[in-house]
């Protein structure tokens, strides 16, 4: 099926693919009375004396909006605000259908740092949480640092999303090996947002694990001189063999290769340089770094991609929602690693038996979402990061 094409007309037809529906029906002057004037009245008066009331009278306890300024967008690049919307409304869709949650897609006209944290802090007050999306790094490592003490949870999918999903992946897939995550070598090949963000929480989950990553001039390693200060960073928690050089040194002998690059940025013969039956996970979209069955022929043990015509999708809507559930329902006040980590556990646990061909729930599985909520909910409660 030409998806493209369907997408196109699905969206001329529909005009979008959301839209806001009342809880309750205005038919009667009672009505009117009861839910605007003079009734409402009574809400905000109830507000005003005690703020706290705000969660349980309004619908900022189940709302989130989705922010974006159109920088990054999937596999398009900088296209910016009115193309990013679209995606900004399926990720509210998604939002809606998997977890219940209202979501607001909110696309900025503006690609300025400062202006996009000043923007989040003055619409805070109008909802429960921020999904910060497809915002183009290292900017969104500063817009997200920059919103942890608004008093809501915030999270920047491009990130923490992929994040959980790889390493419940690989937690499965080196189960499935018989394996330990703690001792593979892992080449991350890309230093963007998710790359950055599946290095870390490698790195928290498997402590000890030898984590190299690769951007698009090479190793990040001690000679590099060209180096911005994220990846300077990035450079102090990785690499421990000092390598350097390009793609295909890093890959030496490596147990786990995680894509978050661009298409053909494996070539099949690099997984024959690789330690016996790796793992690979070709995650650019729409084509990924090497294509599932070139993969396996060339070796790999178990291969996941971000497509969903192939087994192990690794695709963030197995997180965000259950995620965001979970800090809406424990009243969060920010989303923490602890919270992450144990999103992460809670969607490795959803597949009792993992193969090589299943490290991972079905993306459609909608038993996913209450697993994640509650796990997260029990860590903020844990961490006391709550109202």
């Amino acid at each position: 099926m030409d998806y493209a094409a369907r997408s196109l007309e699905e969206h001329r037809r529909l005009k979008g693919k959301i839209h806001m529906q009342a809880k309750v029906p205005v038919q009667t002057r009672e009505d009117l009375s009861t839910f605007y004037s003079p009734g409402v009245g009574a809400v905000s008066s109830a507000i005003a004396a005690d703020p706290s009331k705000v969660w349980d009278l309004t619908w900022r306890s189940n709302t989130v909006a989705v922010v974006s300024d159109g920088s990054a967008v999937l596999g398009l690049g900088n296209i910016g605000p009115l193309a990013a919307q679209p995606v900004m409304a399926g990720k509210a869709l998604l939002f809606k259908e998997f977890a219940g949650i209202d979501a607001i897609p909110l696309v900025l006209d503006t690609q300025d740092t400062e202006q996009i944290i000043a923007t989040v802090k003055n619409l805070a007050p109008s909802f429960g949480g921020i999904n910060l999306e497809d915002i183009s790094a290292p900017r969104c490592f500063a817009v997200e640092a920059a919103l942890q003490e608004i008093g809501i949870p915030v999270m920047h999918d491009d990130q923490h999303g992929t994040a959980v999903v790889v390493v419940a992946g690989l937690l499965n897939a080196m189960q499935a090996l018989g394996g330990k995550l703690s001792a593979a070598k892992v080449v991350v090949n890309g230093a963007g947002a998710g790359g950055t963000a599946v290095t870390d929480m490698i790195l928290a989950t498997a402590p000890g694990v030898d984590v190299t990553v690769v951007d698009s001039k090479g190793i990040i390693g001690p000679d590099r001189t060209d180096l911005n200060p994220e990846k300077q960073e990035l450079l102090a928690r990785t690499n421990p063999r000092k390598l350097s050089g390009d793609l295909a040194t890093a890959l030496q002998d490596a147990t786990i290769f995680i894509g978050l690059s661009k298409a053909g940025a494996l070539p099949a013969n690099l997984i024959a340089s690789m330690a016996p039956k790796p793992v690979i996970f070709a995650l650019a979209n729409p084509v990924p770094e090497i294509m599932p069955d070139e993969a396996l022929a060339a070796g790999a043990a178990i291969v996941a991609t971000g497509r969903s015509d192939f087994p192990n999708q690794v695709n963030n809507v197995l997180a965000f929602p259950g995620i965001f559930r979970g800090a809406l329902d424990a009243g969060a006040t920010k989303i923490t690693a602890s919270m992450l980590t144990a999103a992460a556990h809670a969607l490795a646990q959803a597949v009792p038996s993992p193969s090589p061909e299943s490290i991972l729930p079905n993306p459609l599985d909608k038993q996913i979402v209450p697993r994640i909520a509650a796990a997260v909910a029990n860590a903020a409660r844990e961490a006391g990061c709550i109202r």
